[in-house]
């Protein structure tokens, strides 16, 4: 009897042995499975955040607060009006009104003199809602135009420049 005891003490270690082996193996095959669902999540986010400044920076050019309208005699599209731009960079307002970490406006080919209200508009680089964050930029050309009086004369000026929109990179 005492024989037939030790044998079934046996069988149950090794049945308690096998349970625990085998939710070893599961939950090892889970913990592999969710890293490997959560590194595409991170590739997911960040191709969601270069979406959506890639589509605000085609979006911000042909909206009210930047766009030329008919300012110029004809309705323009992709055409940002100079005049309202600093006005906005000068209202503070609006620095986190698109959701984006930086909104550049750089003229081509330009130097890297940034518009302030004294140096407008003998500048190159207006900062409408420049927080210290780093990120990445994507962009789009635009025409960037203001009235300028030249010889007494009021004239419109146009010049091309890239409409720059950042994106917050997460590493995590």
């Amino acid at each position: 009897m005492v024989k037939k005891t030790k044998r079934s003490q046996m069988k149950i270690q090794q049945t308690a042995f096998m349970l625990i082996a085998m939710t070893l193996l599961f939950v090892l095959a889970g913990v592999f499975f969710l890293g490997f669902k959560l590194s595409g999540l991170k590739k997911q986010a960040l191709s969601l955040e270069e979406n959506n400044a890639l589509l605000l920076v085609s979006k911000l050019a042909n909206s009210p607060e930047f766009s030329c309208e008919n300012s110029f005699g004809t309705k323009r599209t992709n055409c940002v009006d100079e005049d309202k731009v600093m006005a906005l960079k000068n209202n503070g307002g609006y620095s986190k009104f698109w959701g984006s970490s930086n909104i550049e406006i750089r003229k081509v080919g330009g130097s890297e003199r940034e518009c302030t209200a004294g140096s407008y508009p003998d500048c190159d680089v207006i900062k409408v809602s420049n927080t210290q964050q780093r990120g990445t930029y994507v962009g789009n050309f635009v025409a960037l135009c203001r009235k300028a009086n030249v010889k007494g004369y009021i004239e419109d000026k146009c010049e091309v420049a890239k409409l720059l929109v950042s994106y917050e990179v997460k590493n995590g």
